[in-house]
């Protein structure tokens, strides 16, 4: 049974922490580096129910995607929100590892993932670093073109079920074949995408002006194809876990969360009369 530091190494050397970003916080949370680990939670949020199901499982160990103390804090008291999951990861024994944008600029990271599900063969990053390999975003195609239409379907059918569901814009009849995806916020990178002369662009959270004003460009830009911020960066979780698979086969459990942490859970339409 492998000890936290050496999982930790194992997942650090997938996904270094020197690719993150200066703004992220990336690492270990909580958690003796000495104490030994027998089972892993993978999730994209650390929240409270991703905490819950790590204690009810039994896992030593949870790697979220998006880190639990992003901005500076000055203390973690156990009546605030993070401060109250931080107690009860330490009185459950359960250390917190975050592999954020290290994990986005990684390869593969969390847009191989995401390019994977959908059925794309990647052939580069979107926003590449100086080595040409590791960056944000990825540039895939499709085995054959399809309209756009089937490929906004291909793309629900792909990722896990969340309320807001998956939309597009563009025409339905478009030929699909070049397809630019970036997991987690990604409309800062629309010019990029343009530029790569994609056919359509899938990401999350797109705002309505960047949205607007890409799509009312004169010159042809991709299509668009919104998705929840945690349907998008989900599959990396598989990933993820299939990283400590390989390095302690047979040693350590992994287990990947499926509980919805997407904040939105209602959706309601107009009834016409």
């Amino acid at each position: 049974m492998p000890a936290l530091a050496e999982v930790i190494a194992a997942l650090e050397q997938a996904y270094p922490p020197e690719l993150a970003e200066s703004w992220d916080a990336v690492g270990l949370v909580c958690g003796d580096p000495a104490e030994n680990v027998d089972k892993v939670l993978f999730c994209v949020d650390p929240v409270d129910e991703t905490v819950e199901e790590a204690i009810e499982s039994g896992a030593r160990l949870i790697v979220a995607h998006h880190p639990l103390l992003l901005r500076g804090v000055h203390g973690v008291p156990a009546d605030s929100t993070k401060g109250r999951l931080v107690h009860r990861l330490i009185r459950a024994g359960v250390a917190l590892y975050c592999a954020h944008t290290n994990a986005d600029s990684a390869s593969p990271g969390v847009s191989d993932a995401l390019a994977d599900a959908i059925g794309l063969t990647v052939l580069g990053p979107l926003d590449p670093r100086e080595d040409g390999v590791t960056g944000i975003g990825r540039i895939g195609e499709l085995p054959a073109p399809e309209a756009f239409s089937a490929f906004v379907e291909r793309v629900a059918n792909a990722l896990p079920r969340t309320e807001p569901g998956v939309y597009g814009a563009g025409d339905p009849d478009r030929p699909i074949r070049r397809v630019a995806v970036s997991g987690g916020s990604g409309d800062s990178y629309l010019k990029r995408a343009t530029a790569a002369g994609v056919d359509a662009y899938v990401t999350a959270d797109l705002r309505h002006h960047p949205a607007g004003e890409h799509l009312a460009e004169i010159s042809e830009v991709p299509a668009l194809v919104g998705v929840t911020h945690w349907a998008s960066e989900w599959p990396w979780c598989e990933q993820a876990s299939g990283v400590v698979r390989a390095a302690f086969a047979g040693n350590v459990d992994v287990h990947v969360s499926t509980r919805c942490t997407d904040p939105w859970t209602l959706r309601a339409t107009r009834t016409e009369h």
